[in-house]
């Protein structure tokens, strides 16, 4: 998919959540544009899973296996992993979200109001094995102007 493609399809859903869950919704669409390579990968085509969230013994849901390549000890390996599998990218977000909120460990980034703040605030907290998880997340929301979704009328 067309970064400006992806982008249309899941920046209402962003916005629609930004307004209750106050993530920004730059910072939704750049991780899943990161995470799904624009919507294109295995794990978005077959699971709608945008973000690359993992089905941890608390999901209850569908799961798929899948194989990922994680930073682990400064070295990248190829392990299998089980993630959450969802009916649709706005089951997906909305997920995403509650991930979020319902994480202590994310609490400080909820102190941001913009997609940069809270990438390096999430990225600080350990969402991610990969060291430069939040500088791909900025360059993501500066390339393509993301910061602009954050302030719409609610």
């Amino acid at each position: 998919m067309k970064p400006n493609d992806f982008i249309a399809a899941i920046a209402p859903a962003a916005q629609a959540s930004m307004r209750t869950t106050h993530i920004p919704a730059s910072f939704v669409v750049a991780e899943g544009a990161l995470e799904s390579g624009w919507g294109a990968s295995a794990l978005a085509l077959e699971g709608c899973n945008l973000f690359g969230v993992k089905a941890d013994p608390s999901w209850k849901g569908d799961t798929l296996t899948m194989r990922t390549r994680e930073c682990l000890h400064g070295k990248w390996t190829i392990i299998p992993a089980r993630w959450r599998k969802y009916g649709s990218w706005g089951a997906c977000i909305a997920d995403h979200a509650a991930f979020l909120l319902d994480n202590p460990r994310y609490k400080p980034a909820f102190a941001h109001a913009d997609g940069e703040g809270f990438a390096r605030a999430v990225a600080a907290a350990g969402y991610a094995t990969d060291p430069q998880y939040a500088t791909k997340i900025i360059e993501v929301i500066r390339a393509h102007n993301l910061a602009a979704i954050d302030h719409v009328p609610g």
